[in-house]
């Protein structure tokens, strides 16, 4: 029956979201069940699609990505796939309405992990985020929303910014990894091997603007998503204050992370603010 094969295909999902990200595992927990696994579908798709360019060394990466492009070009045609990922993504794609234009500029920005390695102006840095992660948060904002359109509208530009806010913060994190491992430099005018505290806080000033108007977005979000997307917010904000009090040299060399048992801080800190209606 084609019901369990959907079944499998969500659970695949959810066990990819949960493997490879406990910080947004953890977010996700929080989302109303109604549209919990909607996010799994999402987060499975753009992971997996991530896991190709970044991550499958000892393999033809192109030409798997050009495999993974054509399944998920059936998949959203017919409805059905093979591949659980797709498979369970296309039906949240159906579900809301998530645009075709979301999909394409994501996979583009997938694409030039392939062979870009530098991005050496302000718009290439911005269409590369934009596709990477701002239609990211936007497919996430159709779930939340819910066929809303005036919602969705209202918060198209936050949504927005909160995935330029978790890209930029990932990029920062990574650097070294990026760097060293990928020879790739996502920031714009930036020496990576002479990273300097002015450049730091340039990318750090952007980054607490994105968030600033994105936790103004997180505010106006529906009851079943807001706590969600405040827990995701609250951990991402909080490594970047580990950045932010890290010398520059130090992340060039390092992967900062936030520990397990300051998530579960956050958890409940944000837990208690939620619930006194401080957010």
């Amino acid at each position: 029956m084609k019901s369990i094969f959907d079944t499998v295909s969500q659970e695949c999902s959810r066990i990819i979201t949960q493997t490879y990200s406990t910080s947004f595992s953890m977010a996700t927990k929080m989302l109303s069940n109604s549209i919990r696994q909607d996010i799994y579908n999402i987060y499975g798709f753009v992971r997996l699609a991530d896991e190709i360019v970044d991550s499958f060394h000892d393999y033809d990466k192109e030409l798997l990505f050009i495999q993974f492009e054509a399944d998920l070009e059936a998949a959203l045609l017919n409805k059905i796939s093979l591949n659980p990922i797709l498979n369970s993504f296309q039906h949240t794609y159906h579900n809301y309405g998530i645009d075709r234009e979301m999909v394409d500029a994501f996979m583009n920005s997938m694409r030039q992990d392939l062979h870009k390695t530098v991005y050496h102006t302000e718009e290439e840095y911005k269409n590369y985020i934009y596709g990477s992660a701002d239609v990211v948060g936007l497919m996430c904002l159709k779930v939340f929303v819910n066929g809303d359109t005036e919602k969705y509208d209202t918060l198209k530009q936050t949504a927005m910014a909160l995935g330029s806010a978790f890209q930029k913060v990932n990029f920062l994190r990574d650097l070294k990894a990026d760097h060293d491992e990928l020879n790739r430099t996502y920031f714009p005018n930036t020496d990576l091997n002479n990273l300097d505290e002015d450049s730091k806080k340039a990318i750090i000033d952007d980054i607490e603007k994105d968030f600033s108007e994105g936790l103004s977005g997180i505010k106006q979000l529906p009851l079943e998503a807001k706590f969600g997307v405040f827990m995701a917010y609250r951990y991402y904000n909080q490594l970047l204050k580990k950045l932010k009090t890290t010398p520059a040299l130090e992340i060039k060399s390092t992967r900062i992370r936030v520990p397990d048992y300051k998530k579960v801080e956050l958890l409940t800190r944000s837990y208690v603010k939620y619930q006194l209606n401080l957010l």
